[in-house]
């Protein structure tokens, strides 16, 4: 084991395993089998993942190399978030579980305190020079231990109506506090139009943000967890946007919405804070605005920072129940690093890959068509994906997200105190992780 502090860390009390927590030890080292090549038959691997599109990127990996190596992988399509990690905690408990899983990233320490996923930090040594530190950070859990590959991720960038930036003489924001300017400049050129606005059904977006301004909301200290949602960097985030919510000088309404659709495609809202995947979400949204939006880096706290946060993404692990645990690591780091499969992953799977020799090439060289009015789309998200901050998940990220979703939700609607909402997200939060039998350092 590389870090037996880390074992003793993960150890709790059983929990159920219908809410996905609970811990019993860490994750198995090594593999069930030393070397897949050493076995005397074929060997058969089975994969969980929600993508659209996998099993034709699976066939070139049964008719290339694992053909060649005698290693053939099945796809079995699955539900995405919480509810797939249910049903593999579930499996495992069984000791039933397949032999790979999609899983994301704040996904992978519930599974990893659950036993469920092996460390693959012996197969895996060479895929790590594929990935940026900020992103390959997320799969060892702050270890030397390795969960799994990066298989996609979401740099977070901001999206604006160029069109409208010029009619309306707004710039670019470079720093949140022009943020904040360039959304009252707007309120007071137009009443009944807003920058953006503040939505609390998509817990991913905050979470973001706090990365961004240097959060780390689940870390260790000696044997235990320490939570620190309710930090400075979370704090003034939180405060930022409270703010604006309360002087009207953005929208309150949630995202994904008829209204919010609406308002994107007519022009009352004319600004979105998102992630890379934005121009597939537009295209839906705001159709009547195909190639008015332009995309530029994310504003920073200070003059001079580039750090973004991270909204989405997510890693190929290999689970302590396979019998073939290099093989499936091999196949794991092949469909996340190997050039043929990334770029069959990007027309197949639609997904941006987490490996940084994919996102300037073949289906990334020129740019999304929603956005065919800038060229370098791709070029700068790739740039901007290099700034990843690093992120710290914890082992129940989901009551987390429940209770910013209703604390966040009631504070936006009633433009109420967002920092007595945040301390709210911090007490669930470490409440539910002493329930389920974790040390909490105070």
């Amino acid at each position: 084991m590389p870090n037996t502090m880390r074992r003793r860390l993960f150890k709790a009390a059983a929990a159920s395993v219908a809410v996905a927590l609970g811990a019993t030890a860490l994750a198995a080292c090594g593999s069930s089998d030393d070397d897949a090549e050493a076995e005397s038959g074929p060997v058969s691997l089975t994969y969980w993942t929600w993508t659209p599109g996998m099993d034709k990127v699976v066939e070139l990996w049964n008719e290339g190399p694992g053909k060649k190596d005698r290693i053939t992988v099945t796809v079995k399509k699955q539900a995405s978030g919480d509810t797939l990690v249910t049903k593999i905690l579930t499996a495992h408990k069984a000791g039933k579980a397949p032999d790979l899983v999609q899983a994301e990233y704040q996904a992978l320490p519930t599974l990893v305190s659950n036993d469920a996923l092996a460390d693959i930090s012996r197969d895996a040594v060479d895929a790590k020079s594929k990935f940026a530190d900020g992103v390959w950070q997320q799969t060892t859990l702050g270890t030397d231990a390795v969960y799994a590959i990066p298989q996609d991720i979401g740099p977070m960038m901001f999206y604006y109506r160029e069109d409208l930036f010029k009619k309306y003489e707004l710039d670019v924001p470079k720093t949140w506090d022009e943020f904040a300017e360039t959304a009252r400049k707007l309120k007071k050129a137009a009443p009944g139009t807003d920058l953006t606005t503040f939505s609390a059904n998509d817990s991913g977006l905050f979470a973001g943000l706090a990365q961004q301004a240097g959060a780390r909301w689940w870390t260790t200290e000696g044997d235990s967890w320490k939570v620190a949602i309710d930090d400075a960097a979370t704090r003034k985030v939180a405060t930022f946007w409270g703010d604006l919510v309360k002087e009207g000088a953005i929208d309150n309404q949630p995202m994904y919405t008829p209204a919010w659709n609406k308002a994107l495609n007519t022009g009352k809202q004319i600004a979105w804070v998102s992630a890379v995947w934005a121009p597939g979400t537009l295209t839906t949204a705001a159709p009547d605005t195909k190639g008015k939006w332009a995309m530029a880096p994310l504003p920073q706290w200070s003059e001079g920072e580039n750090a973004t946060g991270s909204w989405g993404g997510s890693s190929t692990a290999v689970t302590t129940d396979s019998r073939h645990q290099a093989a499936a690591a091999r196949f794991a780091a092949w469909l996340n690093t190997d050039d043929a499969a990334l770029q069959a992953l990007a027309k197949e799977s639609g997904i941006y890959p987490a490996a940084t020799n994919a996102q300037t090439s073949g289906a990334f060289a020129a740019p999304p068509e929603y956005f065919s009015n800038q060229a370098d789309f791709y070029t700068q998200a790739a740039e901007i994906a290099k700034t990843t901050a690093p992120s710290a998940w914890g082992p129940n990220v989901n009551v987390a997200y429940t209770t910013f979703k209703d604390a966040f939700g009631a504070a936006a609607k009633n433009k109420s105190d967002f920092v007595a909402a945040l301390k709210k997200m911090q007490d669930d939060t470490v409440a539910d992780m002493k329930k389920q039998g974790f040390e909490v350092a105070e």
